[in-house]
Formats: C-alpha cells, structure tokens, sequence
C-alpha cells in the first residue's frame, strides 16, 4: 500500500510539473536530433524522413510502473510496427545504464535512447520542473512533419493507440 502511494504522489507531481509540450504543434517540422542507444549507436531522426512514420515516446523513468506497462506494450506489439516499417523510440533523461537495465530485464526489443543531457526533452518542451521527462509521445508523418501529439498517454493502450494512427500515414 506504501508503494501505491508513492507513485500516486509521484504521478500528480510528475502532472503538476509542466512538461507539456505546449511549444510544439500539429503540422510542426519534427525538430531534429541525434541520441544514442544503450549500445552506442547514434540514431538521427531527419534520417528516417521520407521514409514511414516515426513513433518517439518520452517516458519519466525506466522500469517503474506506468514507463514499465508502456514499454512492454510496445515490445509485444513490436512485430506489427516492424512488419509495417513504423519506428519506434522510446526516449527518457536515464544513462544508457539505466537503460540497459531496463531492456534486459524486461527483454524490449526496441531503441531506448538516452537523452541524459536532457536537451531533447527541452527542445521538445517535455522536460519537467523535476528534471524528468513527461509522458507525451510524438507521432512523425514521412515528411518529417508532426502528425499527432498525445499528451494523456494511456499506458494500457499506449502501443495500439500508437499503432493505429501511425498505420494511417502510411
């Protein structure tokens, strides 16, 4: 019952916190960036442009609960993206160590991409007052443009409701 309720108590500070992506809109230019992946590989957005829809999700910390629920729900549906050629990045202020961590023990078989220095999340105007990221996932049309925001991310139906919209744009 603790527990419960410290991450209640974190959720409505992680909420009360901004974060909210209020600096990016629909039809925006996707701002570019380049992040690594828990093994060192660099992974530049502007490079999948003409290509198919970008999923990048921002998520506050690897392996609690709600970041644990969305990333597994990505993972199980992985081969329906990768079949359709949609990329998905998960994205968090963790080190890459955390990251592994996280992937390892919860065996996700997609990119996490450490933005430790948390200049992505600034730019894309998801890093809290609390240093964290907020839950708020980006979908990126083949042009590079933004196509949707979602920023009341459910994590129960995060992967489909991703899949879904992402699917359209092909």
């Amino acid at each position: 019952m603790y527990r419960f309720g410290v991450l209640f108590l974190l959720t409505v500070l992680l909420v009360a916190c901004g974060g909210n992506a209020d600096n990016i809109t629909v039809n925006q230019e996707a701002p570019d960036f380049t992040l690594q992946d828990i093994d060192g590989n660099n992974y530049k957005l502007s490079d999948y442009e003409g290509e198919n829809p970008v999923v990048i999700y921002f998520y506050p910390k690897a392996s609690t609960p709600g970041c644990t629920k969305q990333a597994c729900g990505i993972r199980d549906d992985f081969a329906k993206f990768d079949e359709k050629g949609i990329k998905v990045f998960g994205v968090s202020v963790d080190d890459k160590e955390d990251l592994a961590e996280f992937r390892e023990e919860y065996t996700l078989n997609f990119p996490l991409l450490s933005d430790a220095d948390k200049k992505v999340a600034e730019e894309y105007g998801v890093l809290n007052n609390i240093g964290l990221a907020s839950r708020i996932t980006f979908i990126i049309d083949k042009s590079g443009k933004i196509a949707e925001i979602i920023r009341d991310v459910d994590v129960d139906t995060h992967s489909d409701d991703v899949y879904k919209i992402a699917s359209k744009l092909l």
